[in-house]
């Protein structure tokens, strides 16, 4: 039979042993907020939902049962809409990408990605494909015109070849021609764009920015058509 030890403290029961685990938990940070931490919260839940049902019911006795349909109704077709806002898809429909959706798109997916976004800076586009290298035309309301090339990462920057002559047409109005790239441009490609007078490069980061939602011109310092 074994022996107890004179060095060993009394048996500790359930509930000691629950607190000492509950104690070591917080201190790891993996056991969760207390209830004094999310009382305020709960507090100011339970206070909105009274005044809802308040408002609700005061309503229903002055305006009869329309009055609650109506609140109740608003309220969730806004939660909808902006649920299926933010569903990705539509999020990509509307020229707004994340980081890593960025990442993982081909060129192709670049170009139609680089479309959207000048869609929703109220840019008109017209894709020009190619089978290795697809372009973008795009043009505003102010007469500004775009030509838009792609390279892929790790891919050495070209003496990018003129416009299509099929954009030219009956255009008029400033133009730049813009290379975006999702990784990083070397000196080598800064000094290419210098020499060109005409081309801005568009790189990794100011990408992100842009597929984020800021504004194509205010990726350029100075702006893109200052």
């Amino acid at each position: 039979m074994a022996r107890l030890s004179w060095t060993s403290g009394p048996p500790r029961s359930s509930f000691s042993r629950r607190r000492h685990t509950v104690r070591r938990l917080r201190e790891q940070g993996l056991y969760g907020p207390r209830l004094r931490d999310v009382l305020p919260a709960l507090a100011g839940a339970v206070v909105v939902v009274c005044a809802v049902a308040a408002g609700l019911a005061v309503g229903y006795r002055v305006g009869g049962p329309l009055v609650p349909v109506v609140g109740l109704s608003v309220p969730a077709l806004v939660v909808a809409v902006e649920i299926r806002r933010r569903r990705p898809g539509t999020r990509r429909r509307r020229g707004h990408y994340t980081a890593d959706e960025l990442r993982e798109l081909d060129v192709q997916g670049l170009a139609l990605a680089v479309a959207r976004m000048l869609r929703r800076d109220g840019w008109r586009v017209r894709l020009l494909p190619a089978p290795d290298r697809p372009r973008l035309y795009a043009r505003d309301a102010a007469g500004r015109q775009l030509d838009v090339a792609f390279r892929p990462v790790a891919e050495p920057l070209p003496d990018e070849a003129l416009p299509d002559p099929r954009t030219r047409r009956g255009a008029a109005g400033p133009r730049l021609q813009l290379v975006v790239h999702r990784g990083a441009f070397r000196d080598r490609d800064v000094r290419w764009a210098q020499r060109q007078g005409d081309t801005r490069l568009l790189d990794g980061p100011a990408l992100e920015r842009w597929a984020a939602g800021a504004g194509l011109n205010d990726l350029f310092d100075p702006g893109l058509w200052d």
